[in-house]
């Protein structure tokens, strides 16, 4: 009696795991892909910018807006650069200070600011945009990072990045 109630059951074991399969084969029960969402724009003849926009929350629960792009120009240089976004008025971002990025293995990168290039008339305080190009190498899309943006006034603000948005940034680089 045992060996039959086993039985059964592993028939419908059987049963259950290729129906599961099934129905992933056929899209039904089809789980989220975390695909790139990877825009390119023509800003001029030759020059195009690929980015990367996505959305991180700090340890306060505010949302910031990461922004990573890559410029090619006419004369065949290149900039890799992110900018965030935080909200108008919350955050006043210290732009005499460079970007923190910390790996999980506590390895420690820097990028400078690159504020000044976006606005003519002063920085905005809720706006950074740094310089990735030099760390390029170093970015490692297995390993999640830890954003620190200094501010003005209290403690800085962290930003967890997943390695599938590291991933994302090095496919950008590599356009």
């Amino acid at each position: 009696m045992s060996c039959q109630i086993r039985k059964f059951f592993s028939w419908l074991l059987l049963i259950g795991a290729i129906t599961i399969f099934a129905l992933i084969g056929l899209g039904i029960l089809d789980t989220p892909s975390a695909s790139a969402a990877i825009r390119q724009l023509e800003e001029a003849p030759n020059q195009m910018v690929y980015q990367s926009r996505q959305s991180l929350k700090d340890q306060h629960g505010n949302t910031w807006q990461t922004i990573a792009f890559k410029r090619s120009r006419p004369d065949g240089n290149s900039s890799f650069e992110l900018r965030l976004v935080g909200f108008p008025n919350l955050v006043a971002i210290d732009h005499a200070q460079p970007l923190t990025l910390t790996n999980s293995l506590g390895e420690t990168l820097t990028a400078a600011d690159t504020s000044s290039n976006i606005f003519k008339e002063g920085s905005q305080g809720n706006v950074g945009q740094y310089d990735l190009q030099p760390l390029l190498a170093d970015l490692q899309a297995e390993i999640p990072l830890k954003i620190s943006l200094p501010m003005l006034k209290g403690e800085a603000i962290s930003l967890s990045v997943p390695p599938a948005l590291v991933a994302e940034w090095q496919t950008v680089a590599n356009y």
